[in-house]
């Protein structure tokens, strides 16, 4: 069965500890499982150490945890290697292994991941987080999992004529090492789903770097109804805009009880302008994406907000068409900047009229704003919290999140985003109280073989400004603090996997990471009830096996797509099922570790449906990113009761075993099958495959009474 979101007793239940054989055997360069070859050719350098001999003590984990992974300790071990000279990246053969069904998660780009299948170790993605393996001649099944030694992480990569490669790296040229005992973990069982609890348990001992979820609360909000401002706004929100937002909800019937105040609200600027001054007129993510953090505190646009101006006489108007017309402007600009690019890249040297068309449609986009910027802001400063809108109760951010509890009951949270540097481009140098510096961006071998992303392009155009990893508990709190007493409950942090682009001097990305997730998992504990955080863009075992002591959700899925940004009109479609395999595969191992959050969705999207039926059994929250003015409420009276919870499942949905070594979105036959339970029901649901989509089918099993 799916492991549980129950209590921590739901892991801790005692059992009989029994000395037996290992179940691994490695002899003469094969690893063998019960006595069934699985891997062959493996190099004379690499080792197996069973579980007991690597884990003799609990090294700090709860006594009933250890001793559930030791009663296990016969299933599973840890594969080692060891070379004759040191380097800051080392990659080792792990054997070779041919027709035998696979099911693996790998990282397609720097911070999401997906799955894969295959039957032979060079089918194997680059940046593969995990494999497992099928063994049916014992009716098994066998995951091996790379993971952190010392200063080095590890991934899986593929190598030649079947074999299966490990690449341990520490991500900085002056930390080497030639020799690791325990840089990848095996474990098997006859259950592909308790496997994964069972293996995840034993590297959770051993490294007591992180938590199962069932060792932590997850956030109020995983029961409720809620509402992100992303897609309605892009970086153009603001209070009037998201005031209106809500009150169309409250207007249906559907309050939401939380709110997530998306990208776009922070004092951000771009390198060469007023270093004292917002950037203007942003719309689309992307043109953010080279901006630093200036100041602590929301940006103008928010500053500016006047207590009870949204109930008044004279409350400001807002045009619920001008969000659209704004982003819609800015795709044509982005489009005429793409076909500049193109011209360029193509040897055309004179790019006059594209910059001509550029210019002329940047005015335009600056005239829907209203004809620029004010000077209200200019001189003010970040430092400290001198300047700071929670010096007032009725203005800024402070002022806003009274009205809106105030006037929209049940409005329990009230969610912001930031990077985890801050901002996209990190922290503006002498803007803050904190050493700041700006670290140029190196990818590693490894990701430089991974998906084009607009996000990882800007990131390495404009470099991150660092804060020192020794300030780390101090930057999260400047921030958090302020946010707590202003009404702001938790956030949403994003952007998490760029430590390792800037972990060069900072003693490699595993000393990098645990710097700054220290110093944010106290920030949340002390701010934000120690549960008032949602993960993203983190998917990588870095994140999971050094991030998560105290973070207890986070994403599954790449972001939701309401279009298809190459503009194809079918790819919409297949972007939908794309979404499905990520949320349903990554929450094999994500789920051990965070409660799986499965994005939001627009309710009156062509595939809202689709999304619907998966969000109904996910075991998660349900929220929609609607526009203003697009909102489903028939299909949302679904999916959310009229106090604004939700019928959550027990568990988090898994892929059924039957599509486990599938493929749903390229083999053109298999349908991806979900399944969860509630409270009486096994929950099973047909969502996708490679040829039919949005054709969502539930069916439920009752089990008892």
């Amino acid at each position: 069965m799916a492991p549980p979101n129950d209590p921590i007793s739901s892991i801790f239940s005692p059992l009989i500890s029994s000395k037996k054989d290992n179940a691994f055997e490695l002899v003469g360069g094969k690893l063998s499982v019960k006595n069934v070859p699985l891997l062959s050719e493996i190099p004379t350098n690499v080792t197996f150490k069973s579980f007991s001999a690597v884990c003799p003590s609990s090294s700090g984990a709860p006594a009933p945890l250890f001793q559930r992974a030791q009663s296990l300790s016969n299933y599973g071990g840890f594969l080692g290697f060891s070379q004759k000279e040191s380097s800051d990246r080392l990659t080792n053969s792990l054997g070779k292994f041919f027709e035998r069904e696979f099911v693996s998660i790998f990282r397609f780009k720097t911070w999401w991941s997906t799955q894969w299948v295959g039957s032979t170790g060079s089918d194997i993605q680059m940046e593969t987080q995990w494999v497992m393996l099928n063994v049916p001649e014992i009716n098994s099944y066998v995951v091996v999992i790379p993971i952190v030694e010392g200063k080095f992480r590890s991934a899986l990569f593929p190598g030649k004529d079947g074999h299966m490669l490990v690449a341990a790296e520490s991500g900085s040229s002056h930390v080497k090492a030639s020799s690791f005992g325990a840089i990848a973990y095996v474990h098997v069982s006859e259950n592909p789903y308790t496997l994964m609890k069972d293996a995840y348990t034993a590297v959770r001992v051993h490294l007591n770097t992180f938590k199962l979820i069932e060792e932590k609360a997850a956030p109020p909000l995983v029961n409720k109804f809620g509402w992100c401002t992303w897609d309605a706004f892009y970086l153009t929100v603001e209070p009037a805009g998201i005031w209106n937002g809500v009150k169309e909800f409250s207007d249906g019937g559907f309050s939401p009880r939380f709110l997530i105040i998306d990208d776009g609200w922070q004092s951000i600027n771009i390198d060469g302008q007023d270093p004292n001054e917002d950037a203007k007129n942003l719309v689309l993510g992307g043109t953010q994406m080279t901006a630093r953090l200036h100041r602590f505190d929301e940006c103008e646009k928010f500053r500016k907000y006047k207590g009870g101006s949204m109930t008044g006489p004279n409350a400001p108007s807002f045009d619920p068409k001008k969000p659209k017309l704004l982003i819609s402007k800015a795709i044509e600009i982005e489009v005429a900047e793409k076909a500049c690019d193109k011209a360029l890249q193509s040897g055309v040297t004179d790019l006059s009229k594209y910059e001509v068309q550029i210019k002329k449609l940047n005015k335009e986009l600056d005239e829907m704003f209203g004809g620029g910027g004010n000077d209200d802001e200019k001189g003010s400063s970040g430092k400290g919290c001198s300047s700071c809108s929670c010096k007032s109760e009725n203005s800024g951010m402070k002022a806003f999140t009274k009205d809106l509890r105030t006037n929209f009951k049940g409005l329990d949270d009230i969610y912001v985003w930031h990077a985890l540097a801050g901002a996209w481009g990190g922290v503006k140098p002498g803007a803050t109280h904190l050493n700041a510096k700006i670290v140029p961006c190196k990818l590693s071998p490894g990701l430089d073989g991974t998906m084009t992303d607009l996000a990882v392009v800007k990131i390495l155009e404009g470099s991150i400004g660092l804060v020192d990893p020794d300030q780390a508990e101090d930057f999260y709190d400047s921030m958090h603090s302020y946010l707590s007493k202003v009404g702001i409950t938790g956030v949403k942090v994003d952007v998490i996997h760029t430590l390792e682009y800037v972990s060069e001097n900072y003693g490699g990305r595993v000393e990098l990471g645990k710097a700054y997730y220290k110093g944010l998992s106290k920030s949340l504990d002390k701010n934000f009830n120690g549960t008032g955080l949602i993960s993203s863009m983190q998917q990588c075992n870095d994140f999971f096996l050094l991030g998560t002591e105290q973070i207890s959700m986070g994403r599954v899925g790449d972001d939701f797509w309401f279009q298809d940004p190459n503009g194809d009109p079918m790819g919409v479609y297949w972007l939908q099922g794309v979404h499905m395999i990520h949320c349903a595969y990554n929450s094999m191992w994500m789920g051990q570790i965070i409660q799986p959050d499965w994005d939001m969705f627009q309710s009156d999207h062509c595939s809202a449906k689709f999304h619907a039926g998966s969000r109904a059994i996910c075991g998660g929250p349900v929220y929609v990113s609607d526009s203003l003015g697009g909102h489903d409420f028939e299909l949302l009276k679904k999916l959310v009761f009229n106090d604004g919870t939700i019928p959550k499942c027990i568990h988090f949905a898994l892929p059924t075993r039957d599509c486990l070594f599938k493929n749903p979105l390229f083999d053109g036959k298999t349908i991806l099958k979900i399944w969860n339970f509630n409270k009486v029901q096994l929950i099973f649901s047909s969502l996708i495959s490679s040829t039919s989509i949005n054709l969502p089918l539930f069916l439920f099993f009752k089990l008892s009474g």
